[in-house]
């Protein structure tokens, strides 16, 4: 998909942007930014869009985002179905790789850093121990002020270049331009993609959404997107399987319906073909008792 450019704004009297947002959803324009982005949920789950990866999101999880990396995060629909007010909670940090001076980058101490927002570019979840060192951390420099959140915010740079406790998120480092009409275009197909994957969404029910022709939205959706929109549609049905092979306690045939899939062998094909594996072998990898 074509993201849109967005521009960071940040305060005269602060080297980066934090925030700690607490919303009925997390806005969910695909975008993309020079600043890396530090994402932890703290209450919420739904799909993620990264680089060229769907996945699913879910409360506890900490996410780097390098620069110029095309990201959004999409709450689920059912997240919201038994409290209508329920809102999304996440601390935000922003910043660009010289935020704490370029000199900074330059020093032989700080070698590590360089090497991170590499690693960043194709984004990562971070996982074990360095995600509860993060944690404490980041719920607390929201509220800290001068000094104080330098130190929090060279805590936290520490931790991340110091750790391999991380999982790299997109194959590979996407970048697009794009107009604003593209992000409309494209937003809309995702959002009424992510409403309704469950049933059968035919290609001129999708290019009727994007106001084209089922011909030139083809041609439209695969020069953005780099696959089809059939493809993009499994993919967003499989990370919803995945999520209910971990959770739900549901046996494959009920999730494999659920998820839009119309038989059984038509499901197992398509989840190895995404995930490299069987939901079988899925579920015993990720399933917690």
């Amino acid at each position: 998909m074509k993201p849109l450019f967005q521009k960071v704004p940040v305060k005269l009297e602060s080297s980066f942007i934090i925030r700690h947002d607490v919303r009925p959803n997390f806005g969910g324009i695909w975008h993309y930014h020079p600043e890396l982005e530090l994402h932890y949920i703290i209450k919420g789950e739904g799909v993620r869009f990264i680089g060229d990866n769907i996945s699913n999101f879910s409360h506890g999880e900490i996410v780097l985002v390098g620069e110029n990396l095309p990201h959004t995060w999409r709450c689920k629909e059912e997240y919201f179905q038994n409290d209508p007010d329920l809102k999304v909670e996440a601390v935000v940090i922003q910043f660009l790789p010289d935020c704490l001076g370029k000199s900074l980058l330059s020093l032989p101490e700080a070698y590590l850093l360089p090497k991170l927002y590499e690693r960043a570019k194709s984004g990562l979840v971070i996982t074990g121990e360095t995600r509860e060192k993060l944690t404490h951390l980041l719920t607390a420099i929201p509220k800290a002020q001068n000094l104080e959140r330098l130190s929090l915010m060279l805590s936290i740079l520490h931790t991340l270049a110091e750790s391999d406790e991380y999982e790299n998120i997109a194959n590979g480092q996407t970048f697009y331009q794009s107009n604003e009409s593209d992000t409309i275009r494209l937003n809309k197909v995702c959002n009424y993609t992510l409403s309704n994957y469950k049933k059968d969404i035919t290609l001129e029910e999708i290019a009727a959404i994007s106001n084209l022709s089922v011909t030139s939205f083809c041609r439209y959706f695969k020069l953005m997107t780099k696959k089809t929109y059939y493809d993009f549609l499994i993919e967003i049905r499989i990370s919803h399987a995945c999520r209910a092979l971990v959770k739900d306690h549901l046996p494959t045939e009920v999730i494999c319906f659920d998820c839009g899939f119309n038989n059984v062998s038509n499901f197992y094909r398509h989840f190895k073909k995404v995930t490299g594996i069987t939901p079988l072998e899925y579920k015993r990898k990720y399933h917690t008792k």
